[in-house]
Protein backbone atom coordinates (compact mmCIF):
# COMPACT_ATOMS: atom_id res chain seq x y z
CA UNK A 1 0.00 0.00 0.00
CA UNK A 2 1.26 3.40 -1.25
CA UNK A 3 0.78 6.05 1.59
CA UNK A 4 1.15 9.68 1.50
CA UNK A 5 2.71 11.40 4.62
CA UNK A 6 0.96 15.20 4.75
CA UNK A 7 -0.04 17.93 6.76
CA UNK A 8 -1.49 21.30 7.29
CA UNK A 9 -0.33 23.74 9.55
CA UNK A 10 0.97 20.65 11.65
CA UNK A 11 -1.90 18.26 11.88
CA UNK A 12 -0.32 15.42 9.70
CA UNK A 13 -2.48 12.55 8.31
CA UNK A 14 -1.41 9.50 6.14
CA UNK A 15 -3.40 9.37 2.94
CA UNK A 16 -3.99 6.31 0.97
CA UNK A 17 -6.28 5.92 -2.19
CA UNK A 18 -9.57 3.61 -1.46
CA UNK A 19 -8.73 -0.30 -2.40
CA UNK A 20 -11.58 -3.05 -1.93
CA UNK A 21 -11.50 -5.24 0.74
CA UNK A 22 -9.21 -3.35 3.19
CA UNK A 23 -9.73 -2.57 6.95
CA UNK A 24 -8.90 0.65 7.09
CA UNK A 25 -9.67 0.20 10.62
CA UNK A 26 -6.92 -1.32 11.51
CA UNK A 27 -4.68 0.10 9.05
CA UNK A 28 -5.18 3.37 10.94
CA UNK A 29 -4.52 1.91 13.93
CA UNK A 30 -0.88 0.39 12.46
CA UNK A 31 0.45 3.83 10.22
CA UNK A 32 -1.01 6.28 12.57
CA UNK A 33 1.12 4.59 15.97
CA UNK A 34 3.86 7.21 16.45
CA UNK A 35 6.46 4.91 17.74
CA UNK A 36 5.75 1.22 15.22
CA UNK A 37 3.91 3.08 12.48
CA UNK A 38 4.35 5.93 10.09
CA UNK A 39 2.80 8.58 12.97
CA UNK A 40 -0.14 10.66 12.29
CA UNK A 41 -3.27 12.41 13.92
CA UNK A 42 -5.13 10.45 11.02
CA UNK A 43 -5.36 8.12 8.13
CA UNK A 44 -7.46 9.29 5.49
CA UNK A 45 -8.62 6.89 2.51
CA UNK A 46 -9.73 8.94 -1.09
CA UNK A 47 -12.05 7.44 -3.18
CA UNK A 48 -11.67 9.04 -6.88
CA UNK A 49 -13.54 7.05 -9.54
CA UNK A 50 -17.06 8.44 -9.40
CA UNK A 51 -16.58 11.31 -7.25
CA UNK A 52 -14.40 12.65 -5.06
CA UNK A 53 -15.38 10.77 -1.33
CA UNK A 54 -12.82 10.62 1.72
CA UNK A 55 -12.97 8.73 4.97
CA UNK A 56 -10.72 9.99 7.61
CA UNK A 57 -10.50 7.30 10.50
CA UNK A 58 -8.49 8.54 14.11
CA UNK A 59 -5.35 6.54 15.73
CA UNK A 60 -7.58 4.91 17.30
CA UNK A 61 -9.89 3.35 14.00
CA UNK A 62 -12.65 4.94 14.67
CA UNK A 63 -14.13 7.32 12.11
CA UNK A 64 -13.90 10.87 12.35
CA UNK A 65 -16.07 13.90 11.43
CA UNK A 66 -15.47 16.29 8.90
CA UNK A 67 -11.90 17.56 9.41
CA UNK A 68 -10.76 21.11 7.65
CA UNK A 69 -7.61 19.98 7.65
CA UNK A 70 -8.18 16.54 6.35
CA UNK A 71 -10.13 17.93 3.29
CA UNK A 72 -7.43 20.46 2.82
CA UNK A 73 -4.49 17.35 2.48
CA UNK A 74 -7.07 15.25 0.43
CA UNK A 75 -7.56 18.06 -2.11
CA UNK A 76 -3.91 18.21 -2.65
CA UNK A 77 -3.51 14.35 -2.80
CA UNK A 78 -6.00 15.03 -5.86
CA UNK A 79 -4.00 17.30 -7.04
CA UNK A 80 -0.89 16.02 -6.75
CA UNK A 81 -2.40 12.79 -8.85
CA UNK A 82 -3.74 15.15 -11.68
CA UNK A 83 -6.90 14.42 -10.78
CA UNK A 84 -8.44 18.08 -10.28
CA UNK A 85 -8.37 20.10 -13.64
CA UNK A 86 -10.05 22.87 -12.38
CA UNK A 87 -10.32 25.03 -9.18
CA UNK A 88 -13.14 23.96 -7.57
CA UNK A 89 -14.27 20.45 -6.53
CA UNK A 90 -16.50 18.82 -3.92
CA UNK A 91 -15.56 16.10 -1.91
CA UNK A 92 -18.44 14.18 0.06
CA UNK A 93 -17.51 12.89 3.46
CA UNK A 94 -19.38 11.77 6.43
CA UNK A 95 -22.61 12.16 4.03
CA UNK A 96 -21.90 15.93 4.02
CA UNK A 97 -20.74 17.46 0.68
CA UNK A 98 -17.27 19.88 1.34
CA UNK A 99 -16.91 22.38 -1.49
CA UNK A 100 -13.07 23.59 -2.08
CA UNK A 101 -11.32 25.88 -4.14
CA UNK A 102 -7.89 25.55 -4.96
CA UNK A 103 -6.14 29.30 -4.52
CA UNK A 104 -2.72 28.42 -5.06
CA UNK A 105 -0.59 25.73 -6.22
CA UNK A 106 3.13 26.42 -5.16
CA UNK A 107 2.43 26.49 -1.99
CA UNK A 108 -0.78 25.03 -2.17
CA UNK A 109 -3.88 26.90 -0.88
CA UNK A 110 -7.12 26.39 -0.72
CA UNK A 111 -10.71 27.47 0.51
CA UNK A 112 -12.93 25.26 2.38
CA UNK A 113 -16.74 25.71 3.17
CA UNK A 114 -17.01 24.39 6.70
CA UNK A 115 -20.95 24.84 6.75
CA UNK A 116 -22.93 26.50 9.30
CA UNK A 117 -22.66 25.78 13.12
CA UNK A 118 -25.50 24.55 14.64
CA UNK A 119 -26.28 25.31 18.60
CA UNK A 120 -29.07 23.29 19.41
CA UNK A 121 -28.13 20.76 22.15
CA UNK A 122 -29.00 17.71 20.37
CA UNK A 123 -26.71 18.26 18.03
CA UNK A 124 -23.96 18.01 20.91
CA UNK A 125 -25.42 15.28 22.16
CA UNK A 126 -26.13 17.12 25.51
CA UNK A 127 -27.67 15.23 28.37
CA UNK A 128 -29.88 18.26 29.23
CA UNK A 129 -31.66 21.43 27.51
CA UNK A 130 -30.05 24.30 28.95
CA UNK A 131 -28.39 25.90 26.63
CA UNK A 132 -24.65 25.43 25.87
CA UNK A 133 -23.52 28.95 24.52
CA UNK A 134 -22.20 30.43 27.45
CA UNK A 135 -22.92 27.96 29.94
CA UNK A 136 -21.06 27.86 33.12
CA UNK A 137 -19.74 24.23 34.30
CA UNK A 138 -17.89 22.96 37.35
CA UNK A 139 -14.59 20.75 37.08
CA UNK A 140 -12.69 19.87 40.34
CA UNK A 141 -14.59 23.11 42.08
CA UNK A 142 -13.38 25.43 39.19
CA UNK A 143 -15.74 27.33 37.71
CA UNK A 144 -15.73 27.45 33.60
CA UNK A 145 -17.37 29.59 30.88
CA UNK A 146 -17.84 27.35 27.78
CA UNK A 147 -19.31 28.00 24.50
CA UNK A 148 -20.19 24.62 23.05
CA UNK A 149 -21.73 24.24 19.68
CA UNK A 150 -21.91 21.50 16.67
CA UNK A 151 -19.35 22.41 13.37
CA UNK A 152 -18.33 19.43 11.52
CA UNK A 153 -18.02 18.72 14.99
CA UNK A 154 -18.86 18.85 19.05
CA UNK A 155 -17.30 21.68 19.54
CA UNK A 156 -16.62 23.52 23.25
CA UNK A 157 -15.06 26.83 23.43
CA UNK A 158 -13.16 28.66 26.11
CA UNK A 159 -11.40 32.05 26.37
CA UNK A 160 -8.51 32.62 28.23
CA UNK A 161 -5.76 35.05 28.64
CA UNK A 162 -3.04 33.17 27.69
CA UNK A 163 -2.18 29.59 26.36
CA UNK A 164 -0.47 28.45 29.00
CA UNK A 165 -3.36 28.99 31.43
CA UNK A 166 -4.06 26.22 34.31
CA UNK A 167 -7.31 25.47 32.41
CA UNK A 168 -5.72 23.48 29.98
CA UNK A 169 -4.23 21.11 32.42
CA UNK A 170 -8.43 20.35 32.56
CA UNK A 171 -8.48 19.47 29.16
CA UNK A 172 -9.20 15.99 28.95
CA UNK A 173 -11.82 16.38 31.73
CA UNK A 174 -14.10 19.19 29.98
CA UNK A 175 -13.36 17.02 26.76
CA UNK A 176 -15.52 13.91 28.56
CA UNK A 177 -17.33 15.74 31.07
CA UNK A 178 -20.90 14.57 32.01
CA UNK A 179 -22.77 16.93 29.76
CA UNK A 180 -21.96 15.47 26.89
CA UNK A 181 -22.49 11.95 25.72
CA UNK A 182 -20.02 11.64 23.02
CA UNK A 183 -17.54 14.08 24.32
CA UNK A 184 -16.26 17.15 22.61
CA UNK A 185 -13.37 19.20 21.29
CA UNK A 186 -12.02 21.60 23.52
CA UNK A 187 -10.42 24.97 21.64
CA UNK A 188 -8.48 27.25 23.88
CA UNK A 189 -8.95 30.59 22.44
CA UNK A 190 -6.72 33.77 23.37
CA UNK A 191 -8.14 36.89 21.96
CA UNK A 192 -4.92 39.49 20.56
CA UNK A 193 -7.14 42.19 18.86
CA UNK A 194 -9.82 42.37 16.11
CA UNK A 195 -8.66 40.51 13.56
CA UNK A 196 -6.78 37.78 15.36
CA UNK A 197 -7.11 34.72 17.66
CA UNK A 198 -4.71 32.47 19.19
CA UNK A 199 -6.20 28.61 19.22
CA UNK A 200 -5.27 25.26 20.78
CA UNK A 201 -7.13 22.51 20.44
CA UNK A 202 -7.86 19.11 22.37
CA UNK A 203 -9.53 16.80 20.32
CA UNK A 204 -11.29 13.41 20.49
CA UNK A 205 -9.08 10.92 20.57
CA UNK A 206 -6.04 12.69 19.90
CA UNK A 207 -5.21 14.93 22.59
CA UNK A 208 -3.65 18.35 22.25
CA UNK A 209 -2.97 18.62 17.76
CA UNK A 210 -1.18 21.30 16.27
CA UNK A 211 -3.46 22.67 14.68
CA UNK A 212 -7.29 22.27 13.85
CA UNK A 213 -9.41 23.59 10.97
CA UNK A 214 -12.69 23.18 12.58
CA UNK A 215 -11.58 24.32 16.00
CA UNK A 216 -10.63 27.46 14.54
CA UNK A 217 -13.74 27.85 12.46
CA UNK A 218 -15.12 27.01 16.12
CA UNK A 219 -12.85 29.50 17.78
CA UNK A 220 -13.59 32.35 15.43
CA UNK A 221 -17.54 32.36 15.20
CA UNK A 222 -17.94 31.97 19.57
CA UNK A 223 -15.92 34.99 18.98
CA UNK A 224 -17.66 36.58 16.16
CA UNK A 225 -20.88 35.78 17.73
CA UNK A 226 -20.01 37.35 21.31
CA UNK A 227 -18.55 40.60 19.10
CA UNK A 228 -15.00 39.89 20.25
CA UNK A 229 -13.74 40.29 16.63
CA UNK A 230 -14.61 41.45 12.43
CA UNK A 231 -15.85 38.87 10.23
CA UNK A 232 -12.20 37.89 8.96
CA UNK A 233 -9.97 36.23 11.24
CA UNK A 234 -6.19 34.41 11.77
CA UNK A 235 -5.98 32.31 14.03
CA UNK A 236 -2.66 31.71 14.81
CA UNK A 237 -1.63 27.53 15.95
CA UNK A 238 1.49 25.75 16.84
CA UNK A 239 2.56 25.66 13.29
CA UNK A 240 1.56 28.91 10.99
CA UNK A 241 -1.83 30.02 10.99
CA UNK A 242 -5.37 29.73 9.33
CA UNK A 243 -7.80 32.46 8.12
CA UNK A 244 -11.60 32.12 8.51
CA UNK A 245 -14.40 34.26 7.15
CA UNK A 246 -17.78 33.98 8.82
CA UNK A 247 -20.00 34.94 5.52
CA UNK A 248 -23.71 36.29 5.30
CA UNK A 249 -25.98 33.81 7.44
CA UNK A 250 -22.97 32.18 9.38
CA UNK A 251 -21.51 30.39 6.21
CA UNK A 252 -17.59 29.43 7.75
CA UNK A 253 -15.00 29.11 5.07
CA UNK A 254 -11.36 28.14 6.30
CA UNK A 255 -8.54 28.72 4.12
CA UNK A 256 -4.95 27.20 4.44
CA UNK A 257 -2.53 25.00 3.55
CA UNK A 258 -1.86 21.90 3.30
CA UNK A 259 1.74 20.20 2.41
CA UNK A 260 3.36 16.67 1.09
CA UNK A 261 5.95 15.45 3.55
CA UNK A 262 7.35 12.06 1.48
CA UNK A 263 5.70 8.71 0.03
CA UNK A 264 6.44 5.34 1.06
CA UNK A 265 5.22 1.84 0.45
CA UNK A 266 3.88 -0.34 3.30
CA UNK A 267 3.11 -3.95 4.27
CA UNK A 268 -0.18 -4.65 5.43
CA UNK A 269 0.49 -7.81 6.75
CA UNK A 270 3.43 -7.12 9.01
Amino acid sequence: MVVTKMHANGNDFCVVSYEMNTFYDEIAKMVCDRRLGIGADGLIVVKYHNKFEIEVYSPNGELSSINGNAVRCAAKYLYDLNLVNKKKLSILARDEIVNVEIINNEPFECLVNMGKPNLKNQMIYANDSIDCFGRIIDIDGIKITIYSFYLANVQTVIFVDDLNNHLLDLAEKIHSYRLFARKTNVNFVKIKNKQELEVKTYERNNGFVLASGSGCCAAAYAAYKLGKVANKIRCYVSHGYLDVEIKNKDEIILKGPAEKVFVCDIKEDK
